[in-house]
């Protein structure tokens, strides 16, 4: 029978940038384990349905397909998270959307719209974050709303709530004090769009229009309306695309518009205030 060393050091994913990581990944969710236990018990041998189920995990990941959807879940800020191909995969840069948000209001209570939820990323990790918050998730796909309502109810945080909605189509009129969003920002015929991880995500949370910002102009276009006076707009956007989303937040009328830098160094979030 192989080992669990064995089988690691043998596995083969040759197009992944992470092959190691992505293994141990997916031997420990055959085996219901955490990732540690792989090496503290390296050299267990296996059962044969242990063998065949990571076989089929490994031929998954060398079609392509995401670790996540192959696990059925992601971490993202401190949460771990149902993931599922109806959404986007939750990504570390965006957490540069959560820090900013943070960082602009108090922890006492407050009024958060986040626009195109998908898993519930963004809004659950504010929701638990501030505790006083009421925070309101909204997504135009049927199937991610009910995705982000099961993360939240696993994760038992009743000031976050999430309901259909194509932007602020469907809202009860109402004032936020926040407002976030990492809305589609892909150009249309963006290479990148055919390769990785990215070919299994639906392209209608990643792609708008021939320029990647038609989504980012209807929510600026819309948002101070729904902002409440010193209120923010947060949106996270292509590395490329800092300066146009400035014009735009500063062309709506709000105020201390600037940039922010992601991990990797690249412009990832722009926003404005409401005066």
């Amino acid at each position: 029978m192989p080992s669990i060393e064995s089988l690691l050091a043998s596995a083969e994913l040759p197009d992944s940038p992470s092959a190691r990581l992505d293994a141990e990944w997916l031997l420990a969710a055959v085996l219901g384990k955490p990732a540690s236990y792989l090496r503290t018990w390296s050299e267990r041998e296996l059962a044969p349905e242990q063998v065949a189920a990571f076989d089929d995990c490994l031929k998954r990941r060398r079609a392509g397909e995401p670790v996540a959807y192959i696990l059925g879940r992601q971490g993202f800020w401190s949460l771990e998270l149902e993931v599922a191909p109806d959404t986007l995969i939750p990504r570390p840069d965006t957490e540069l959307l959560v820090e900013t948000a943070l960082a602009l209001l108090p922890e006492a209570a407050a009024n958060v719209l986040d626009l195109g939820t998908g898993s519930g990323a963004i809004a659950l990790a504010l929701a638990s974050e501030r505790p006083a918050w009421r925070v309101l998730g909204v997504d135009r796909i049927d199937a991610a709303v009910e995705l982000a309502e099961r993360n939240r109810c696993r994760l038992a945080l009743r000031n976050c709530r999430f309901q259909r909605s194509d932007w602020f189509a469907a809202l009860a009129p109402a004032e936020f004090d926040l407002i976030v969003s990492n809305p589609p920002y892909i150009r249309a015929d963006d290479r990148h769009l055919g390769e990785g991880d990215v070919r299994f995500e639906p392209a209608s949370a990643l792609v708008s229009g021939a320029d990647g910002l038609d989504d980012i102009r209807r929510i600026v276009a819309t948002a101070p309306n729904w902002l409440a006076p010193g209120g923010w707009l947060l949106l996270e956007h292509g590395f490329d695309q800092a300066d146009a989303v400035r014009a735009l937040l500063e062309a709506a009328g709000l105020e201390a518009v600037e940039s922010r830098r992601d991990l990797g160094g690249q412009w990832r979030v722009s926003l404005g205030c409401k005066a």
